[in-house]
């Protein structure tokens, strides 16, 4: 693999399953020359470029949280929609953003863990058919992914 040897040792992990910024992460990782794994339960298609790597675990519950959870580390950068995954890849020091664009940091990672507890419990109760989801997945938070997925990467290099 030929990379700039700063940033042979920043990687990004794709928590993969219903990712909605896959291309969007494959762009920003060419362009800075970053690898990247998808990970996910299933094969799914990927692009096919060197930097650009699948790995597909088992269907066990959480096998892609955990095998990113166990590669994760100062260098990573995690995309990922799942709170606990990303306070366990924050232990881990990695930098984690939401698809719509949204760092998960360790001030903000408390608060987003009970709003999920409550939400959880709310959608268990009764009359707990008027409890939307989250709000549909817009161009405003692809083009904010894309920001804040490049200045991460920008920040990793910094610190190399």
């Amino acid at each position: 693999m030929t990379t700039i040897d700063k940033t042979e040792h920043i990687k990004i992990f794709i928590d993969a399953d219903a990712c909605p910024v896959r291309e969007e992460t494959y762009k920003v990782a060419l362009r800075h020359d970053v690898p990247v794994w998808v990970v996910s339960n299933s094969y799914m298609r990927i692009l096919e470029h060197p930097l650009i790597n699948r790995k597909i675990v088992s269907d066990s519950f959480d096998a892609a949280d955990d095998y990113i959870a166990e590669c994760a580390d100062v260098n990573s950068i995690v995309i990922t929609s799942d709170i606990l995954l990303a306070e366990r890849c924050l232990s881990a020091s990695s930098l984690v953003i939401a698809p719509n664009g949204k760092p998960f940091t360790p001030d903000s990672i408390g608060s987003a863990i009970a709003v999920r507890a409550i939400m959880a419990d709310l959608r268990a109760g009764v009359g707990s058919e008027n409890i939307g989801g989250p709000p549909p997945f817009q161009h405003s938070d692809r083009s904010r992914f894309l920001e804040i997925l490049h200045e991460s990467v920008l920040k990793l290099k910094r610190a190399a």
